[in-house]
This record gives structure tokens, C-alpha cells and sequence, in this order.
């Protein structure tokens, strides 16, 4: 454990006490930030075994910086904002494409060869090489997004910051989530996967092979599968319903995974658009 690391837990336990008056703790608070603004640092990540590590001690340190900070109004232009944290900037020097009417605050990390169009990235969140977050795309804060991604119209990426140890939404290298899609709350989507638009996929929401039938998991996608929203029958005392699910209808191939007329060919059979 680092000596950064133990200062901020310590200064968590103090969490209710904490005022923009705090200068030692908002030091320490303060330099966390602009580590995960750079890419020193990031709030979670995949480890060997394919499981997802969440650094607690980060989210702590973002949790107190809304303690640590008192409210300022800032204007760009005829628009005015009134907030605790501010805007990343400086774009150009990292490679960073920014339409105008896109957004994202400091302490959220845009790699190089990021696409913004006019959409937001919170503070925490891990935006990897190569990839584009499209027209109104929203990524939550904390959440984790893989290089070569492609984040449609209109997706909306949850944010998750408390409980701190809970897992943010992991969107792994090369994945497509199709226009409209919702995955939140610490839902996961594997390498090179296609959600078909308008999926929406959390962990209480089950992920069924079409093939067999059987359930593959809750609110994970496995790498490179072709997923869309589907409906499967319960019955219950007051009668029959319909409930969510996320259906596998194509695990794609080597010559499949990176051919995007061979993927809009599986979604268009399944009556479904990207």
C-alpha cells in the first residue's frame, strides 16, 4: 500500500468532517485527480485471471473531492456553469479529438486517438485508444472503456460511485455497442462483442445462448459474440410476463470479428440494426 493510498483512506474515515477548509486532505485528494486525469492511475482494471480489480482507495479520493471542493461558476463563451469540479482541456496536446457540444471533466482519462463527438465522459472514467464516443454518448463516472471501441448514438454508459468498492461498467478492446444501448451498474461487454441497439444489460439481467438456451451469465457479455435484447416467458400467481434478457445469437469467428458487413449481415437476419 502506497503512502498516497493510506493518507486517503485514512482521510475517508473523516469523510463527514471534511470542508474546502481540509488543505493537507484536498493536497492529497487533489494530486489522486490529476493522476487518473493523466492515465497514472485508473479506478479498475483487468487482472490475469479476467476478473475486474477495483481500487477502492481512488473512488474514496473522488467521493472526498466533492467535500473538498466549494461551488464556482465558470463561463465559456454565452454559457454559464455553476459546479464543484472542472473541465479537462488541453486536447490537442494529447491527441484528443473534441466536437464542439462534447464534454468531459477533469480527472477522467481520454487516451490518444480518442474521439469526442458531442457527448460526456465523468470524472473516473478510462476512455482507451482509438475509440470514439459518438453523438450523445454518455460515459458514467469510473467507467472503464477498452481501446478501439465504439460507443454509438445515444449509448448510455453508467456511472458507478458508491458503495467504493463497488465494480464499474467494463467495455473491453474493440467491443461495438450499438446505438441506444443502457449497460450500467458494473455490467461487463468482452472483446471484439456487438450489443445490437437498444440492448440494455446490468448484472440482474440474464445473458442466454440462443443455441442452447442455457444461461451464460448475468450481465456479462463473453468476447466476441454478436448479443441483442430479447424477452424470455414467466409465469407467475398473477399470470404470464415477459421479462428482459440479453440474447447471444452469433459467436463470431476469426474472419467474423473485425468484418462489419459480416456483422451487419448476423444483425439484420435477427431483425436488429447496429
Amino acid at each position: 500500500m502506497s503512502d498516497l493510498e493510506t493518507r486517503i483512506r485514512r482521510w475517508y474515515d473523516l469523510i463527514g468532517e471534511m470542508t474546502p477548509t481540509n488543505v493537507e486532505a484536498r493536497r492529497d485528494v487533489e494530486l489522486v485527480i490529476t493522476k487518473l486525469d493523466e492515465g497514472q492511475l485508473r479506478v479498475a482494471e483487468i487482472n490475469v485471471d479476467n476478473g475486474v480489480v477495483v481500487h477502492d482507495w481512488i473512488k474514496q479520493a473522488i467521493l472526498l473531492l466533492f467535500r473538498l471542493r466549494a461551488m464556482t461558476t465558470t463561463e465559456s463563451g454565452p454559457f454559464e456553469f455553476h459546479d464543484k469540479l472542472d473541465l479537462k482541456s488541453n486536447y490537442a496536446a494529447h491527441g484528443v479529438r473534441v466536437v464542439p457540444g462534447a464534454s468531459a471533466r477533469r480527472g477522467s482519462y481520454l487516451s490518444p486517438g480518442v474521439i469526442m463527438m458531442p457527448s460526456y465522459v465523468n470524472i473516473g472514467a478510462w476512455v482507451g485508444p482509438g475509440t470514439m464516443v459518438d453523438t450523445w454518448a454518455t460515459v458514467g463516472s469510473c467507467a472503464q472503456i477498452g481501446a478501439n471501441v465504439h460507443l454509438a448514438g445515444g449509448v448510455g454508459i453508467g456511472g458507478v460511485l458508491e458503495p467504493a468498492n463497488a465494480v464499474p461498467v467494463v467495455i473491453e478492446d474493440g467491443a461495438f455497442i450499438g446505438s441506444r444501448c443502457m449497460v450500467v451498474e458494473g455490467a461487463r461487454v468482452g472483446k471484439g462483442s456487438v450489443l445490437g441497439a437498444g440492448t440494455i444489460l446490468n448484472p440482474s439481467i440474464p445473458v442466454i445462448d440462443a443455441q442452447s438456451g442455457a444461461e451464460v451469465s448475468r450481465g456479462y457479455v463473453p468476447d466476441y459474440c454478436v448479443a441483442v435484447s430479447a424477452q424470455r416467458r414467466r409465469e407467475y400467481p398473477g399470470g404470464e410476463f415477459f421479462l428482459p434478457c440479453v440474447l447471444i445469437i452469433k459467436r463470431l469467428d476469426e474472419n467474423e470479428r473485425h468484418s462489419k458487413v459480416a456483422l451487419n449481415e448476423v444483425l439484420r437476419e435477427n431483425g436488429v440494426a447496429m
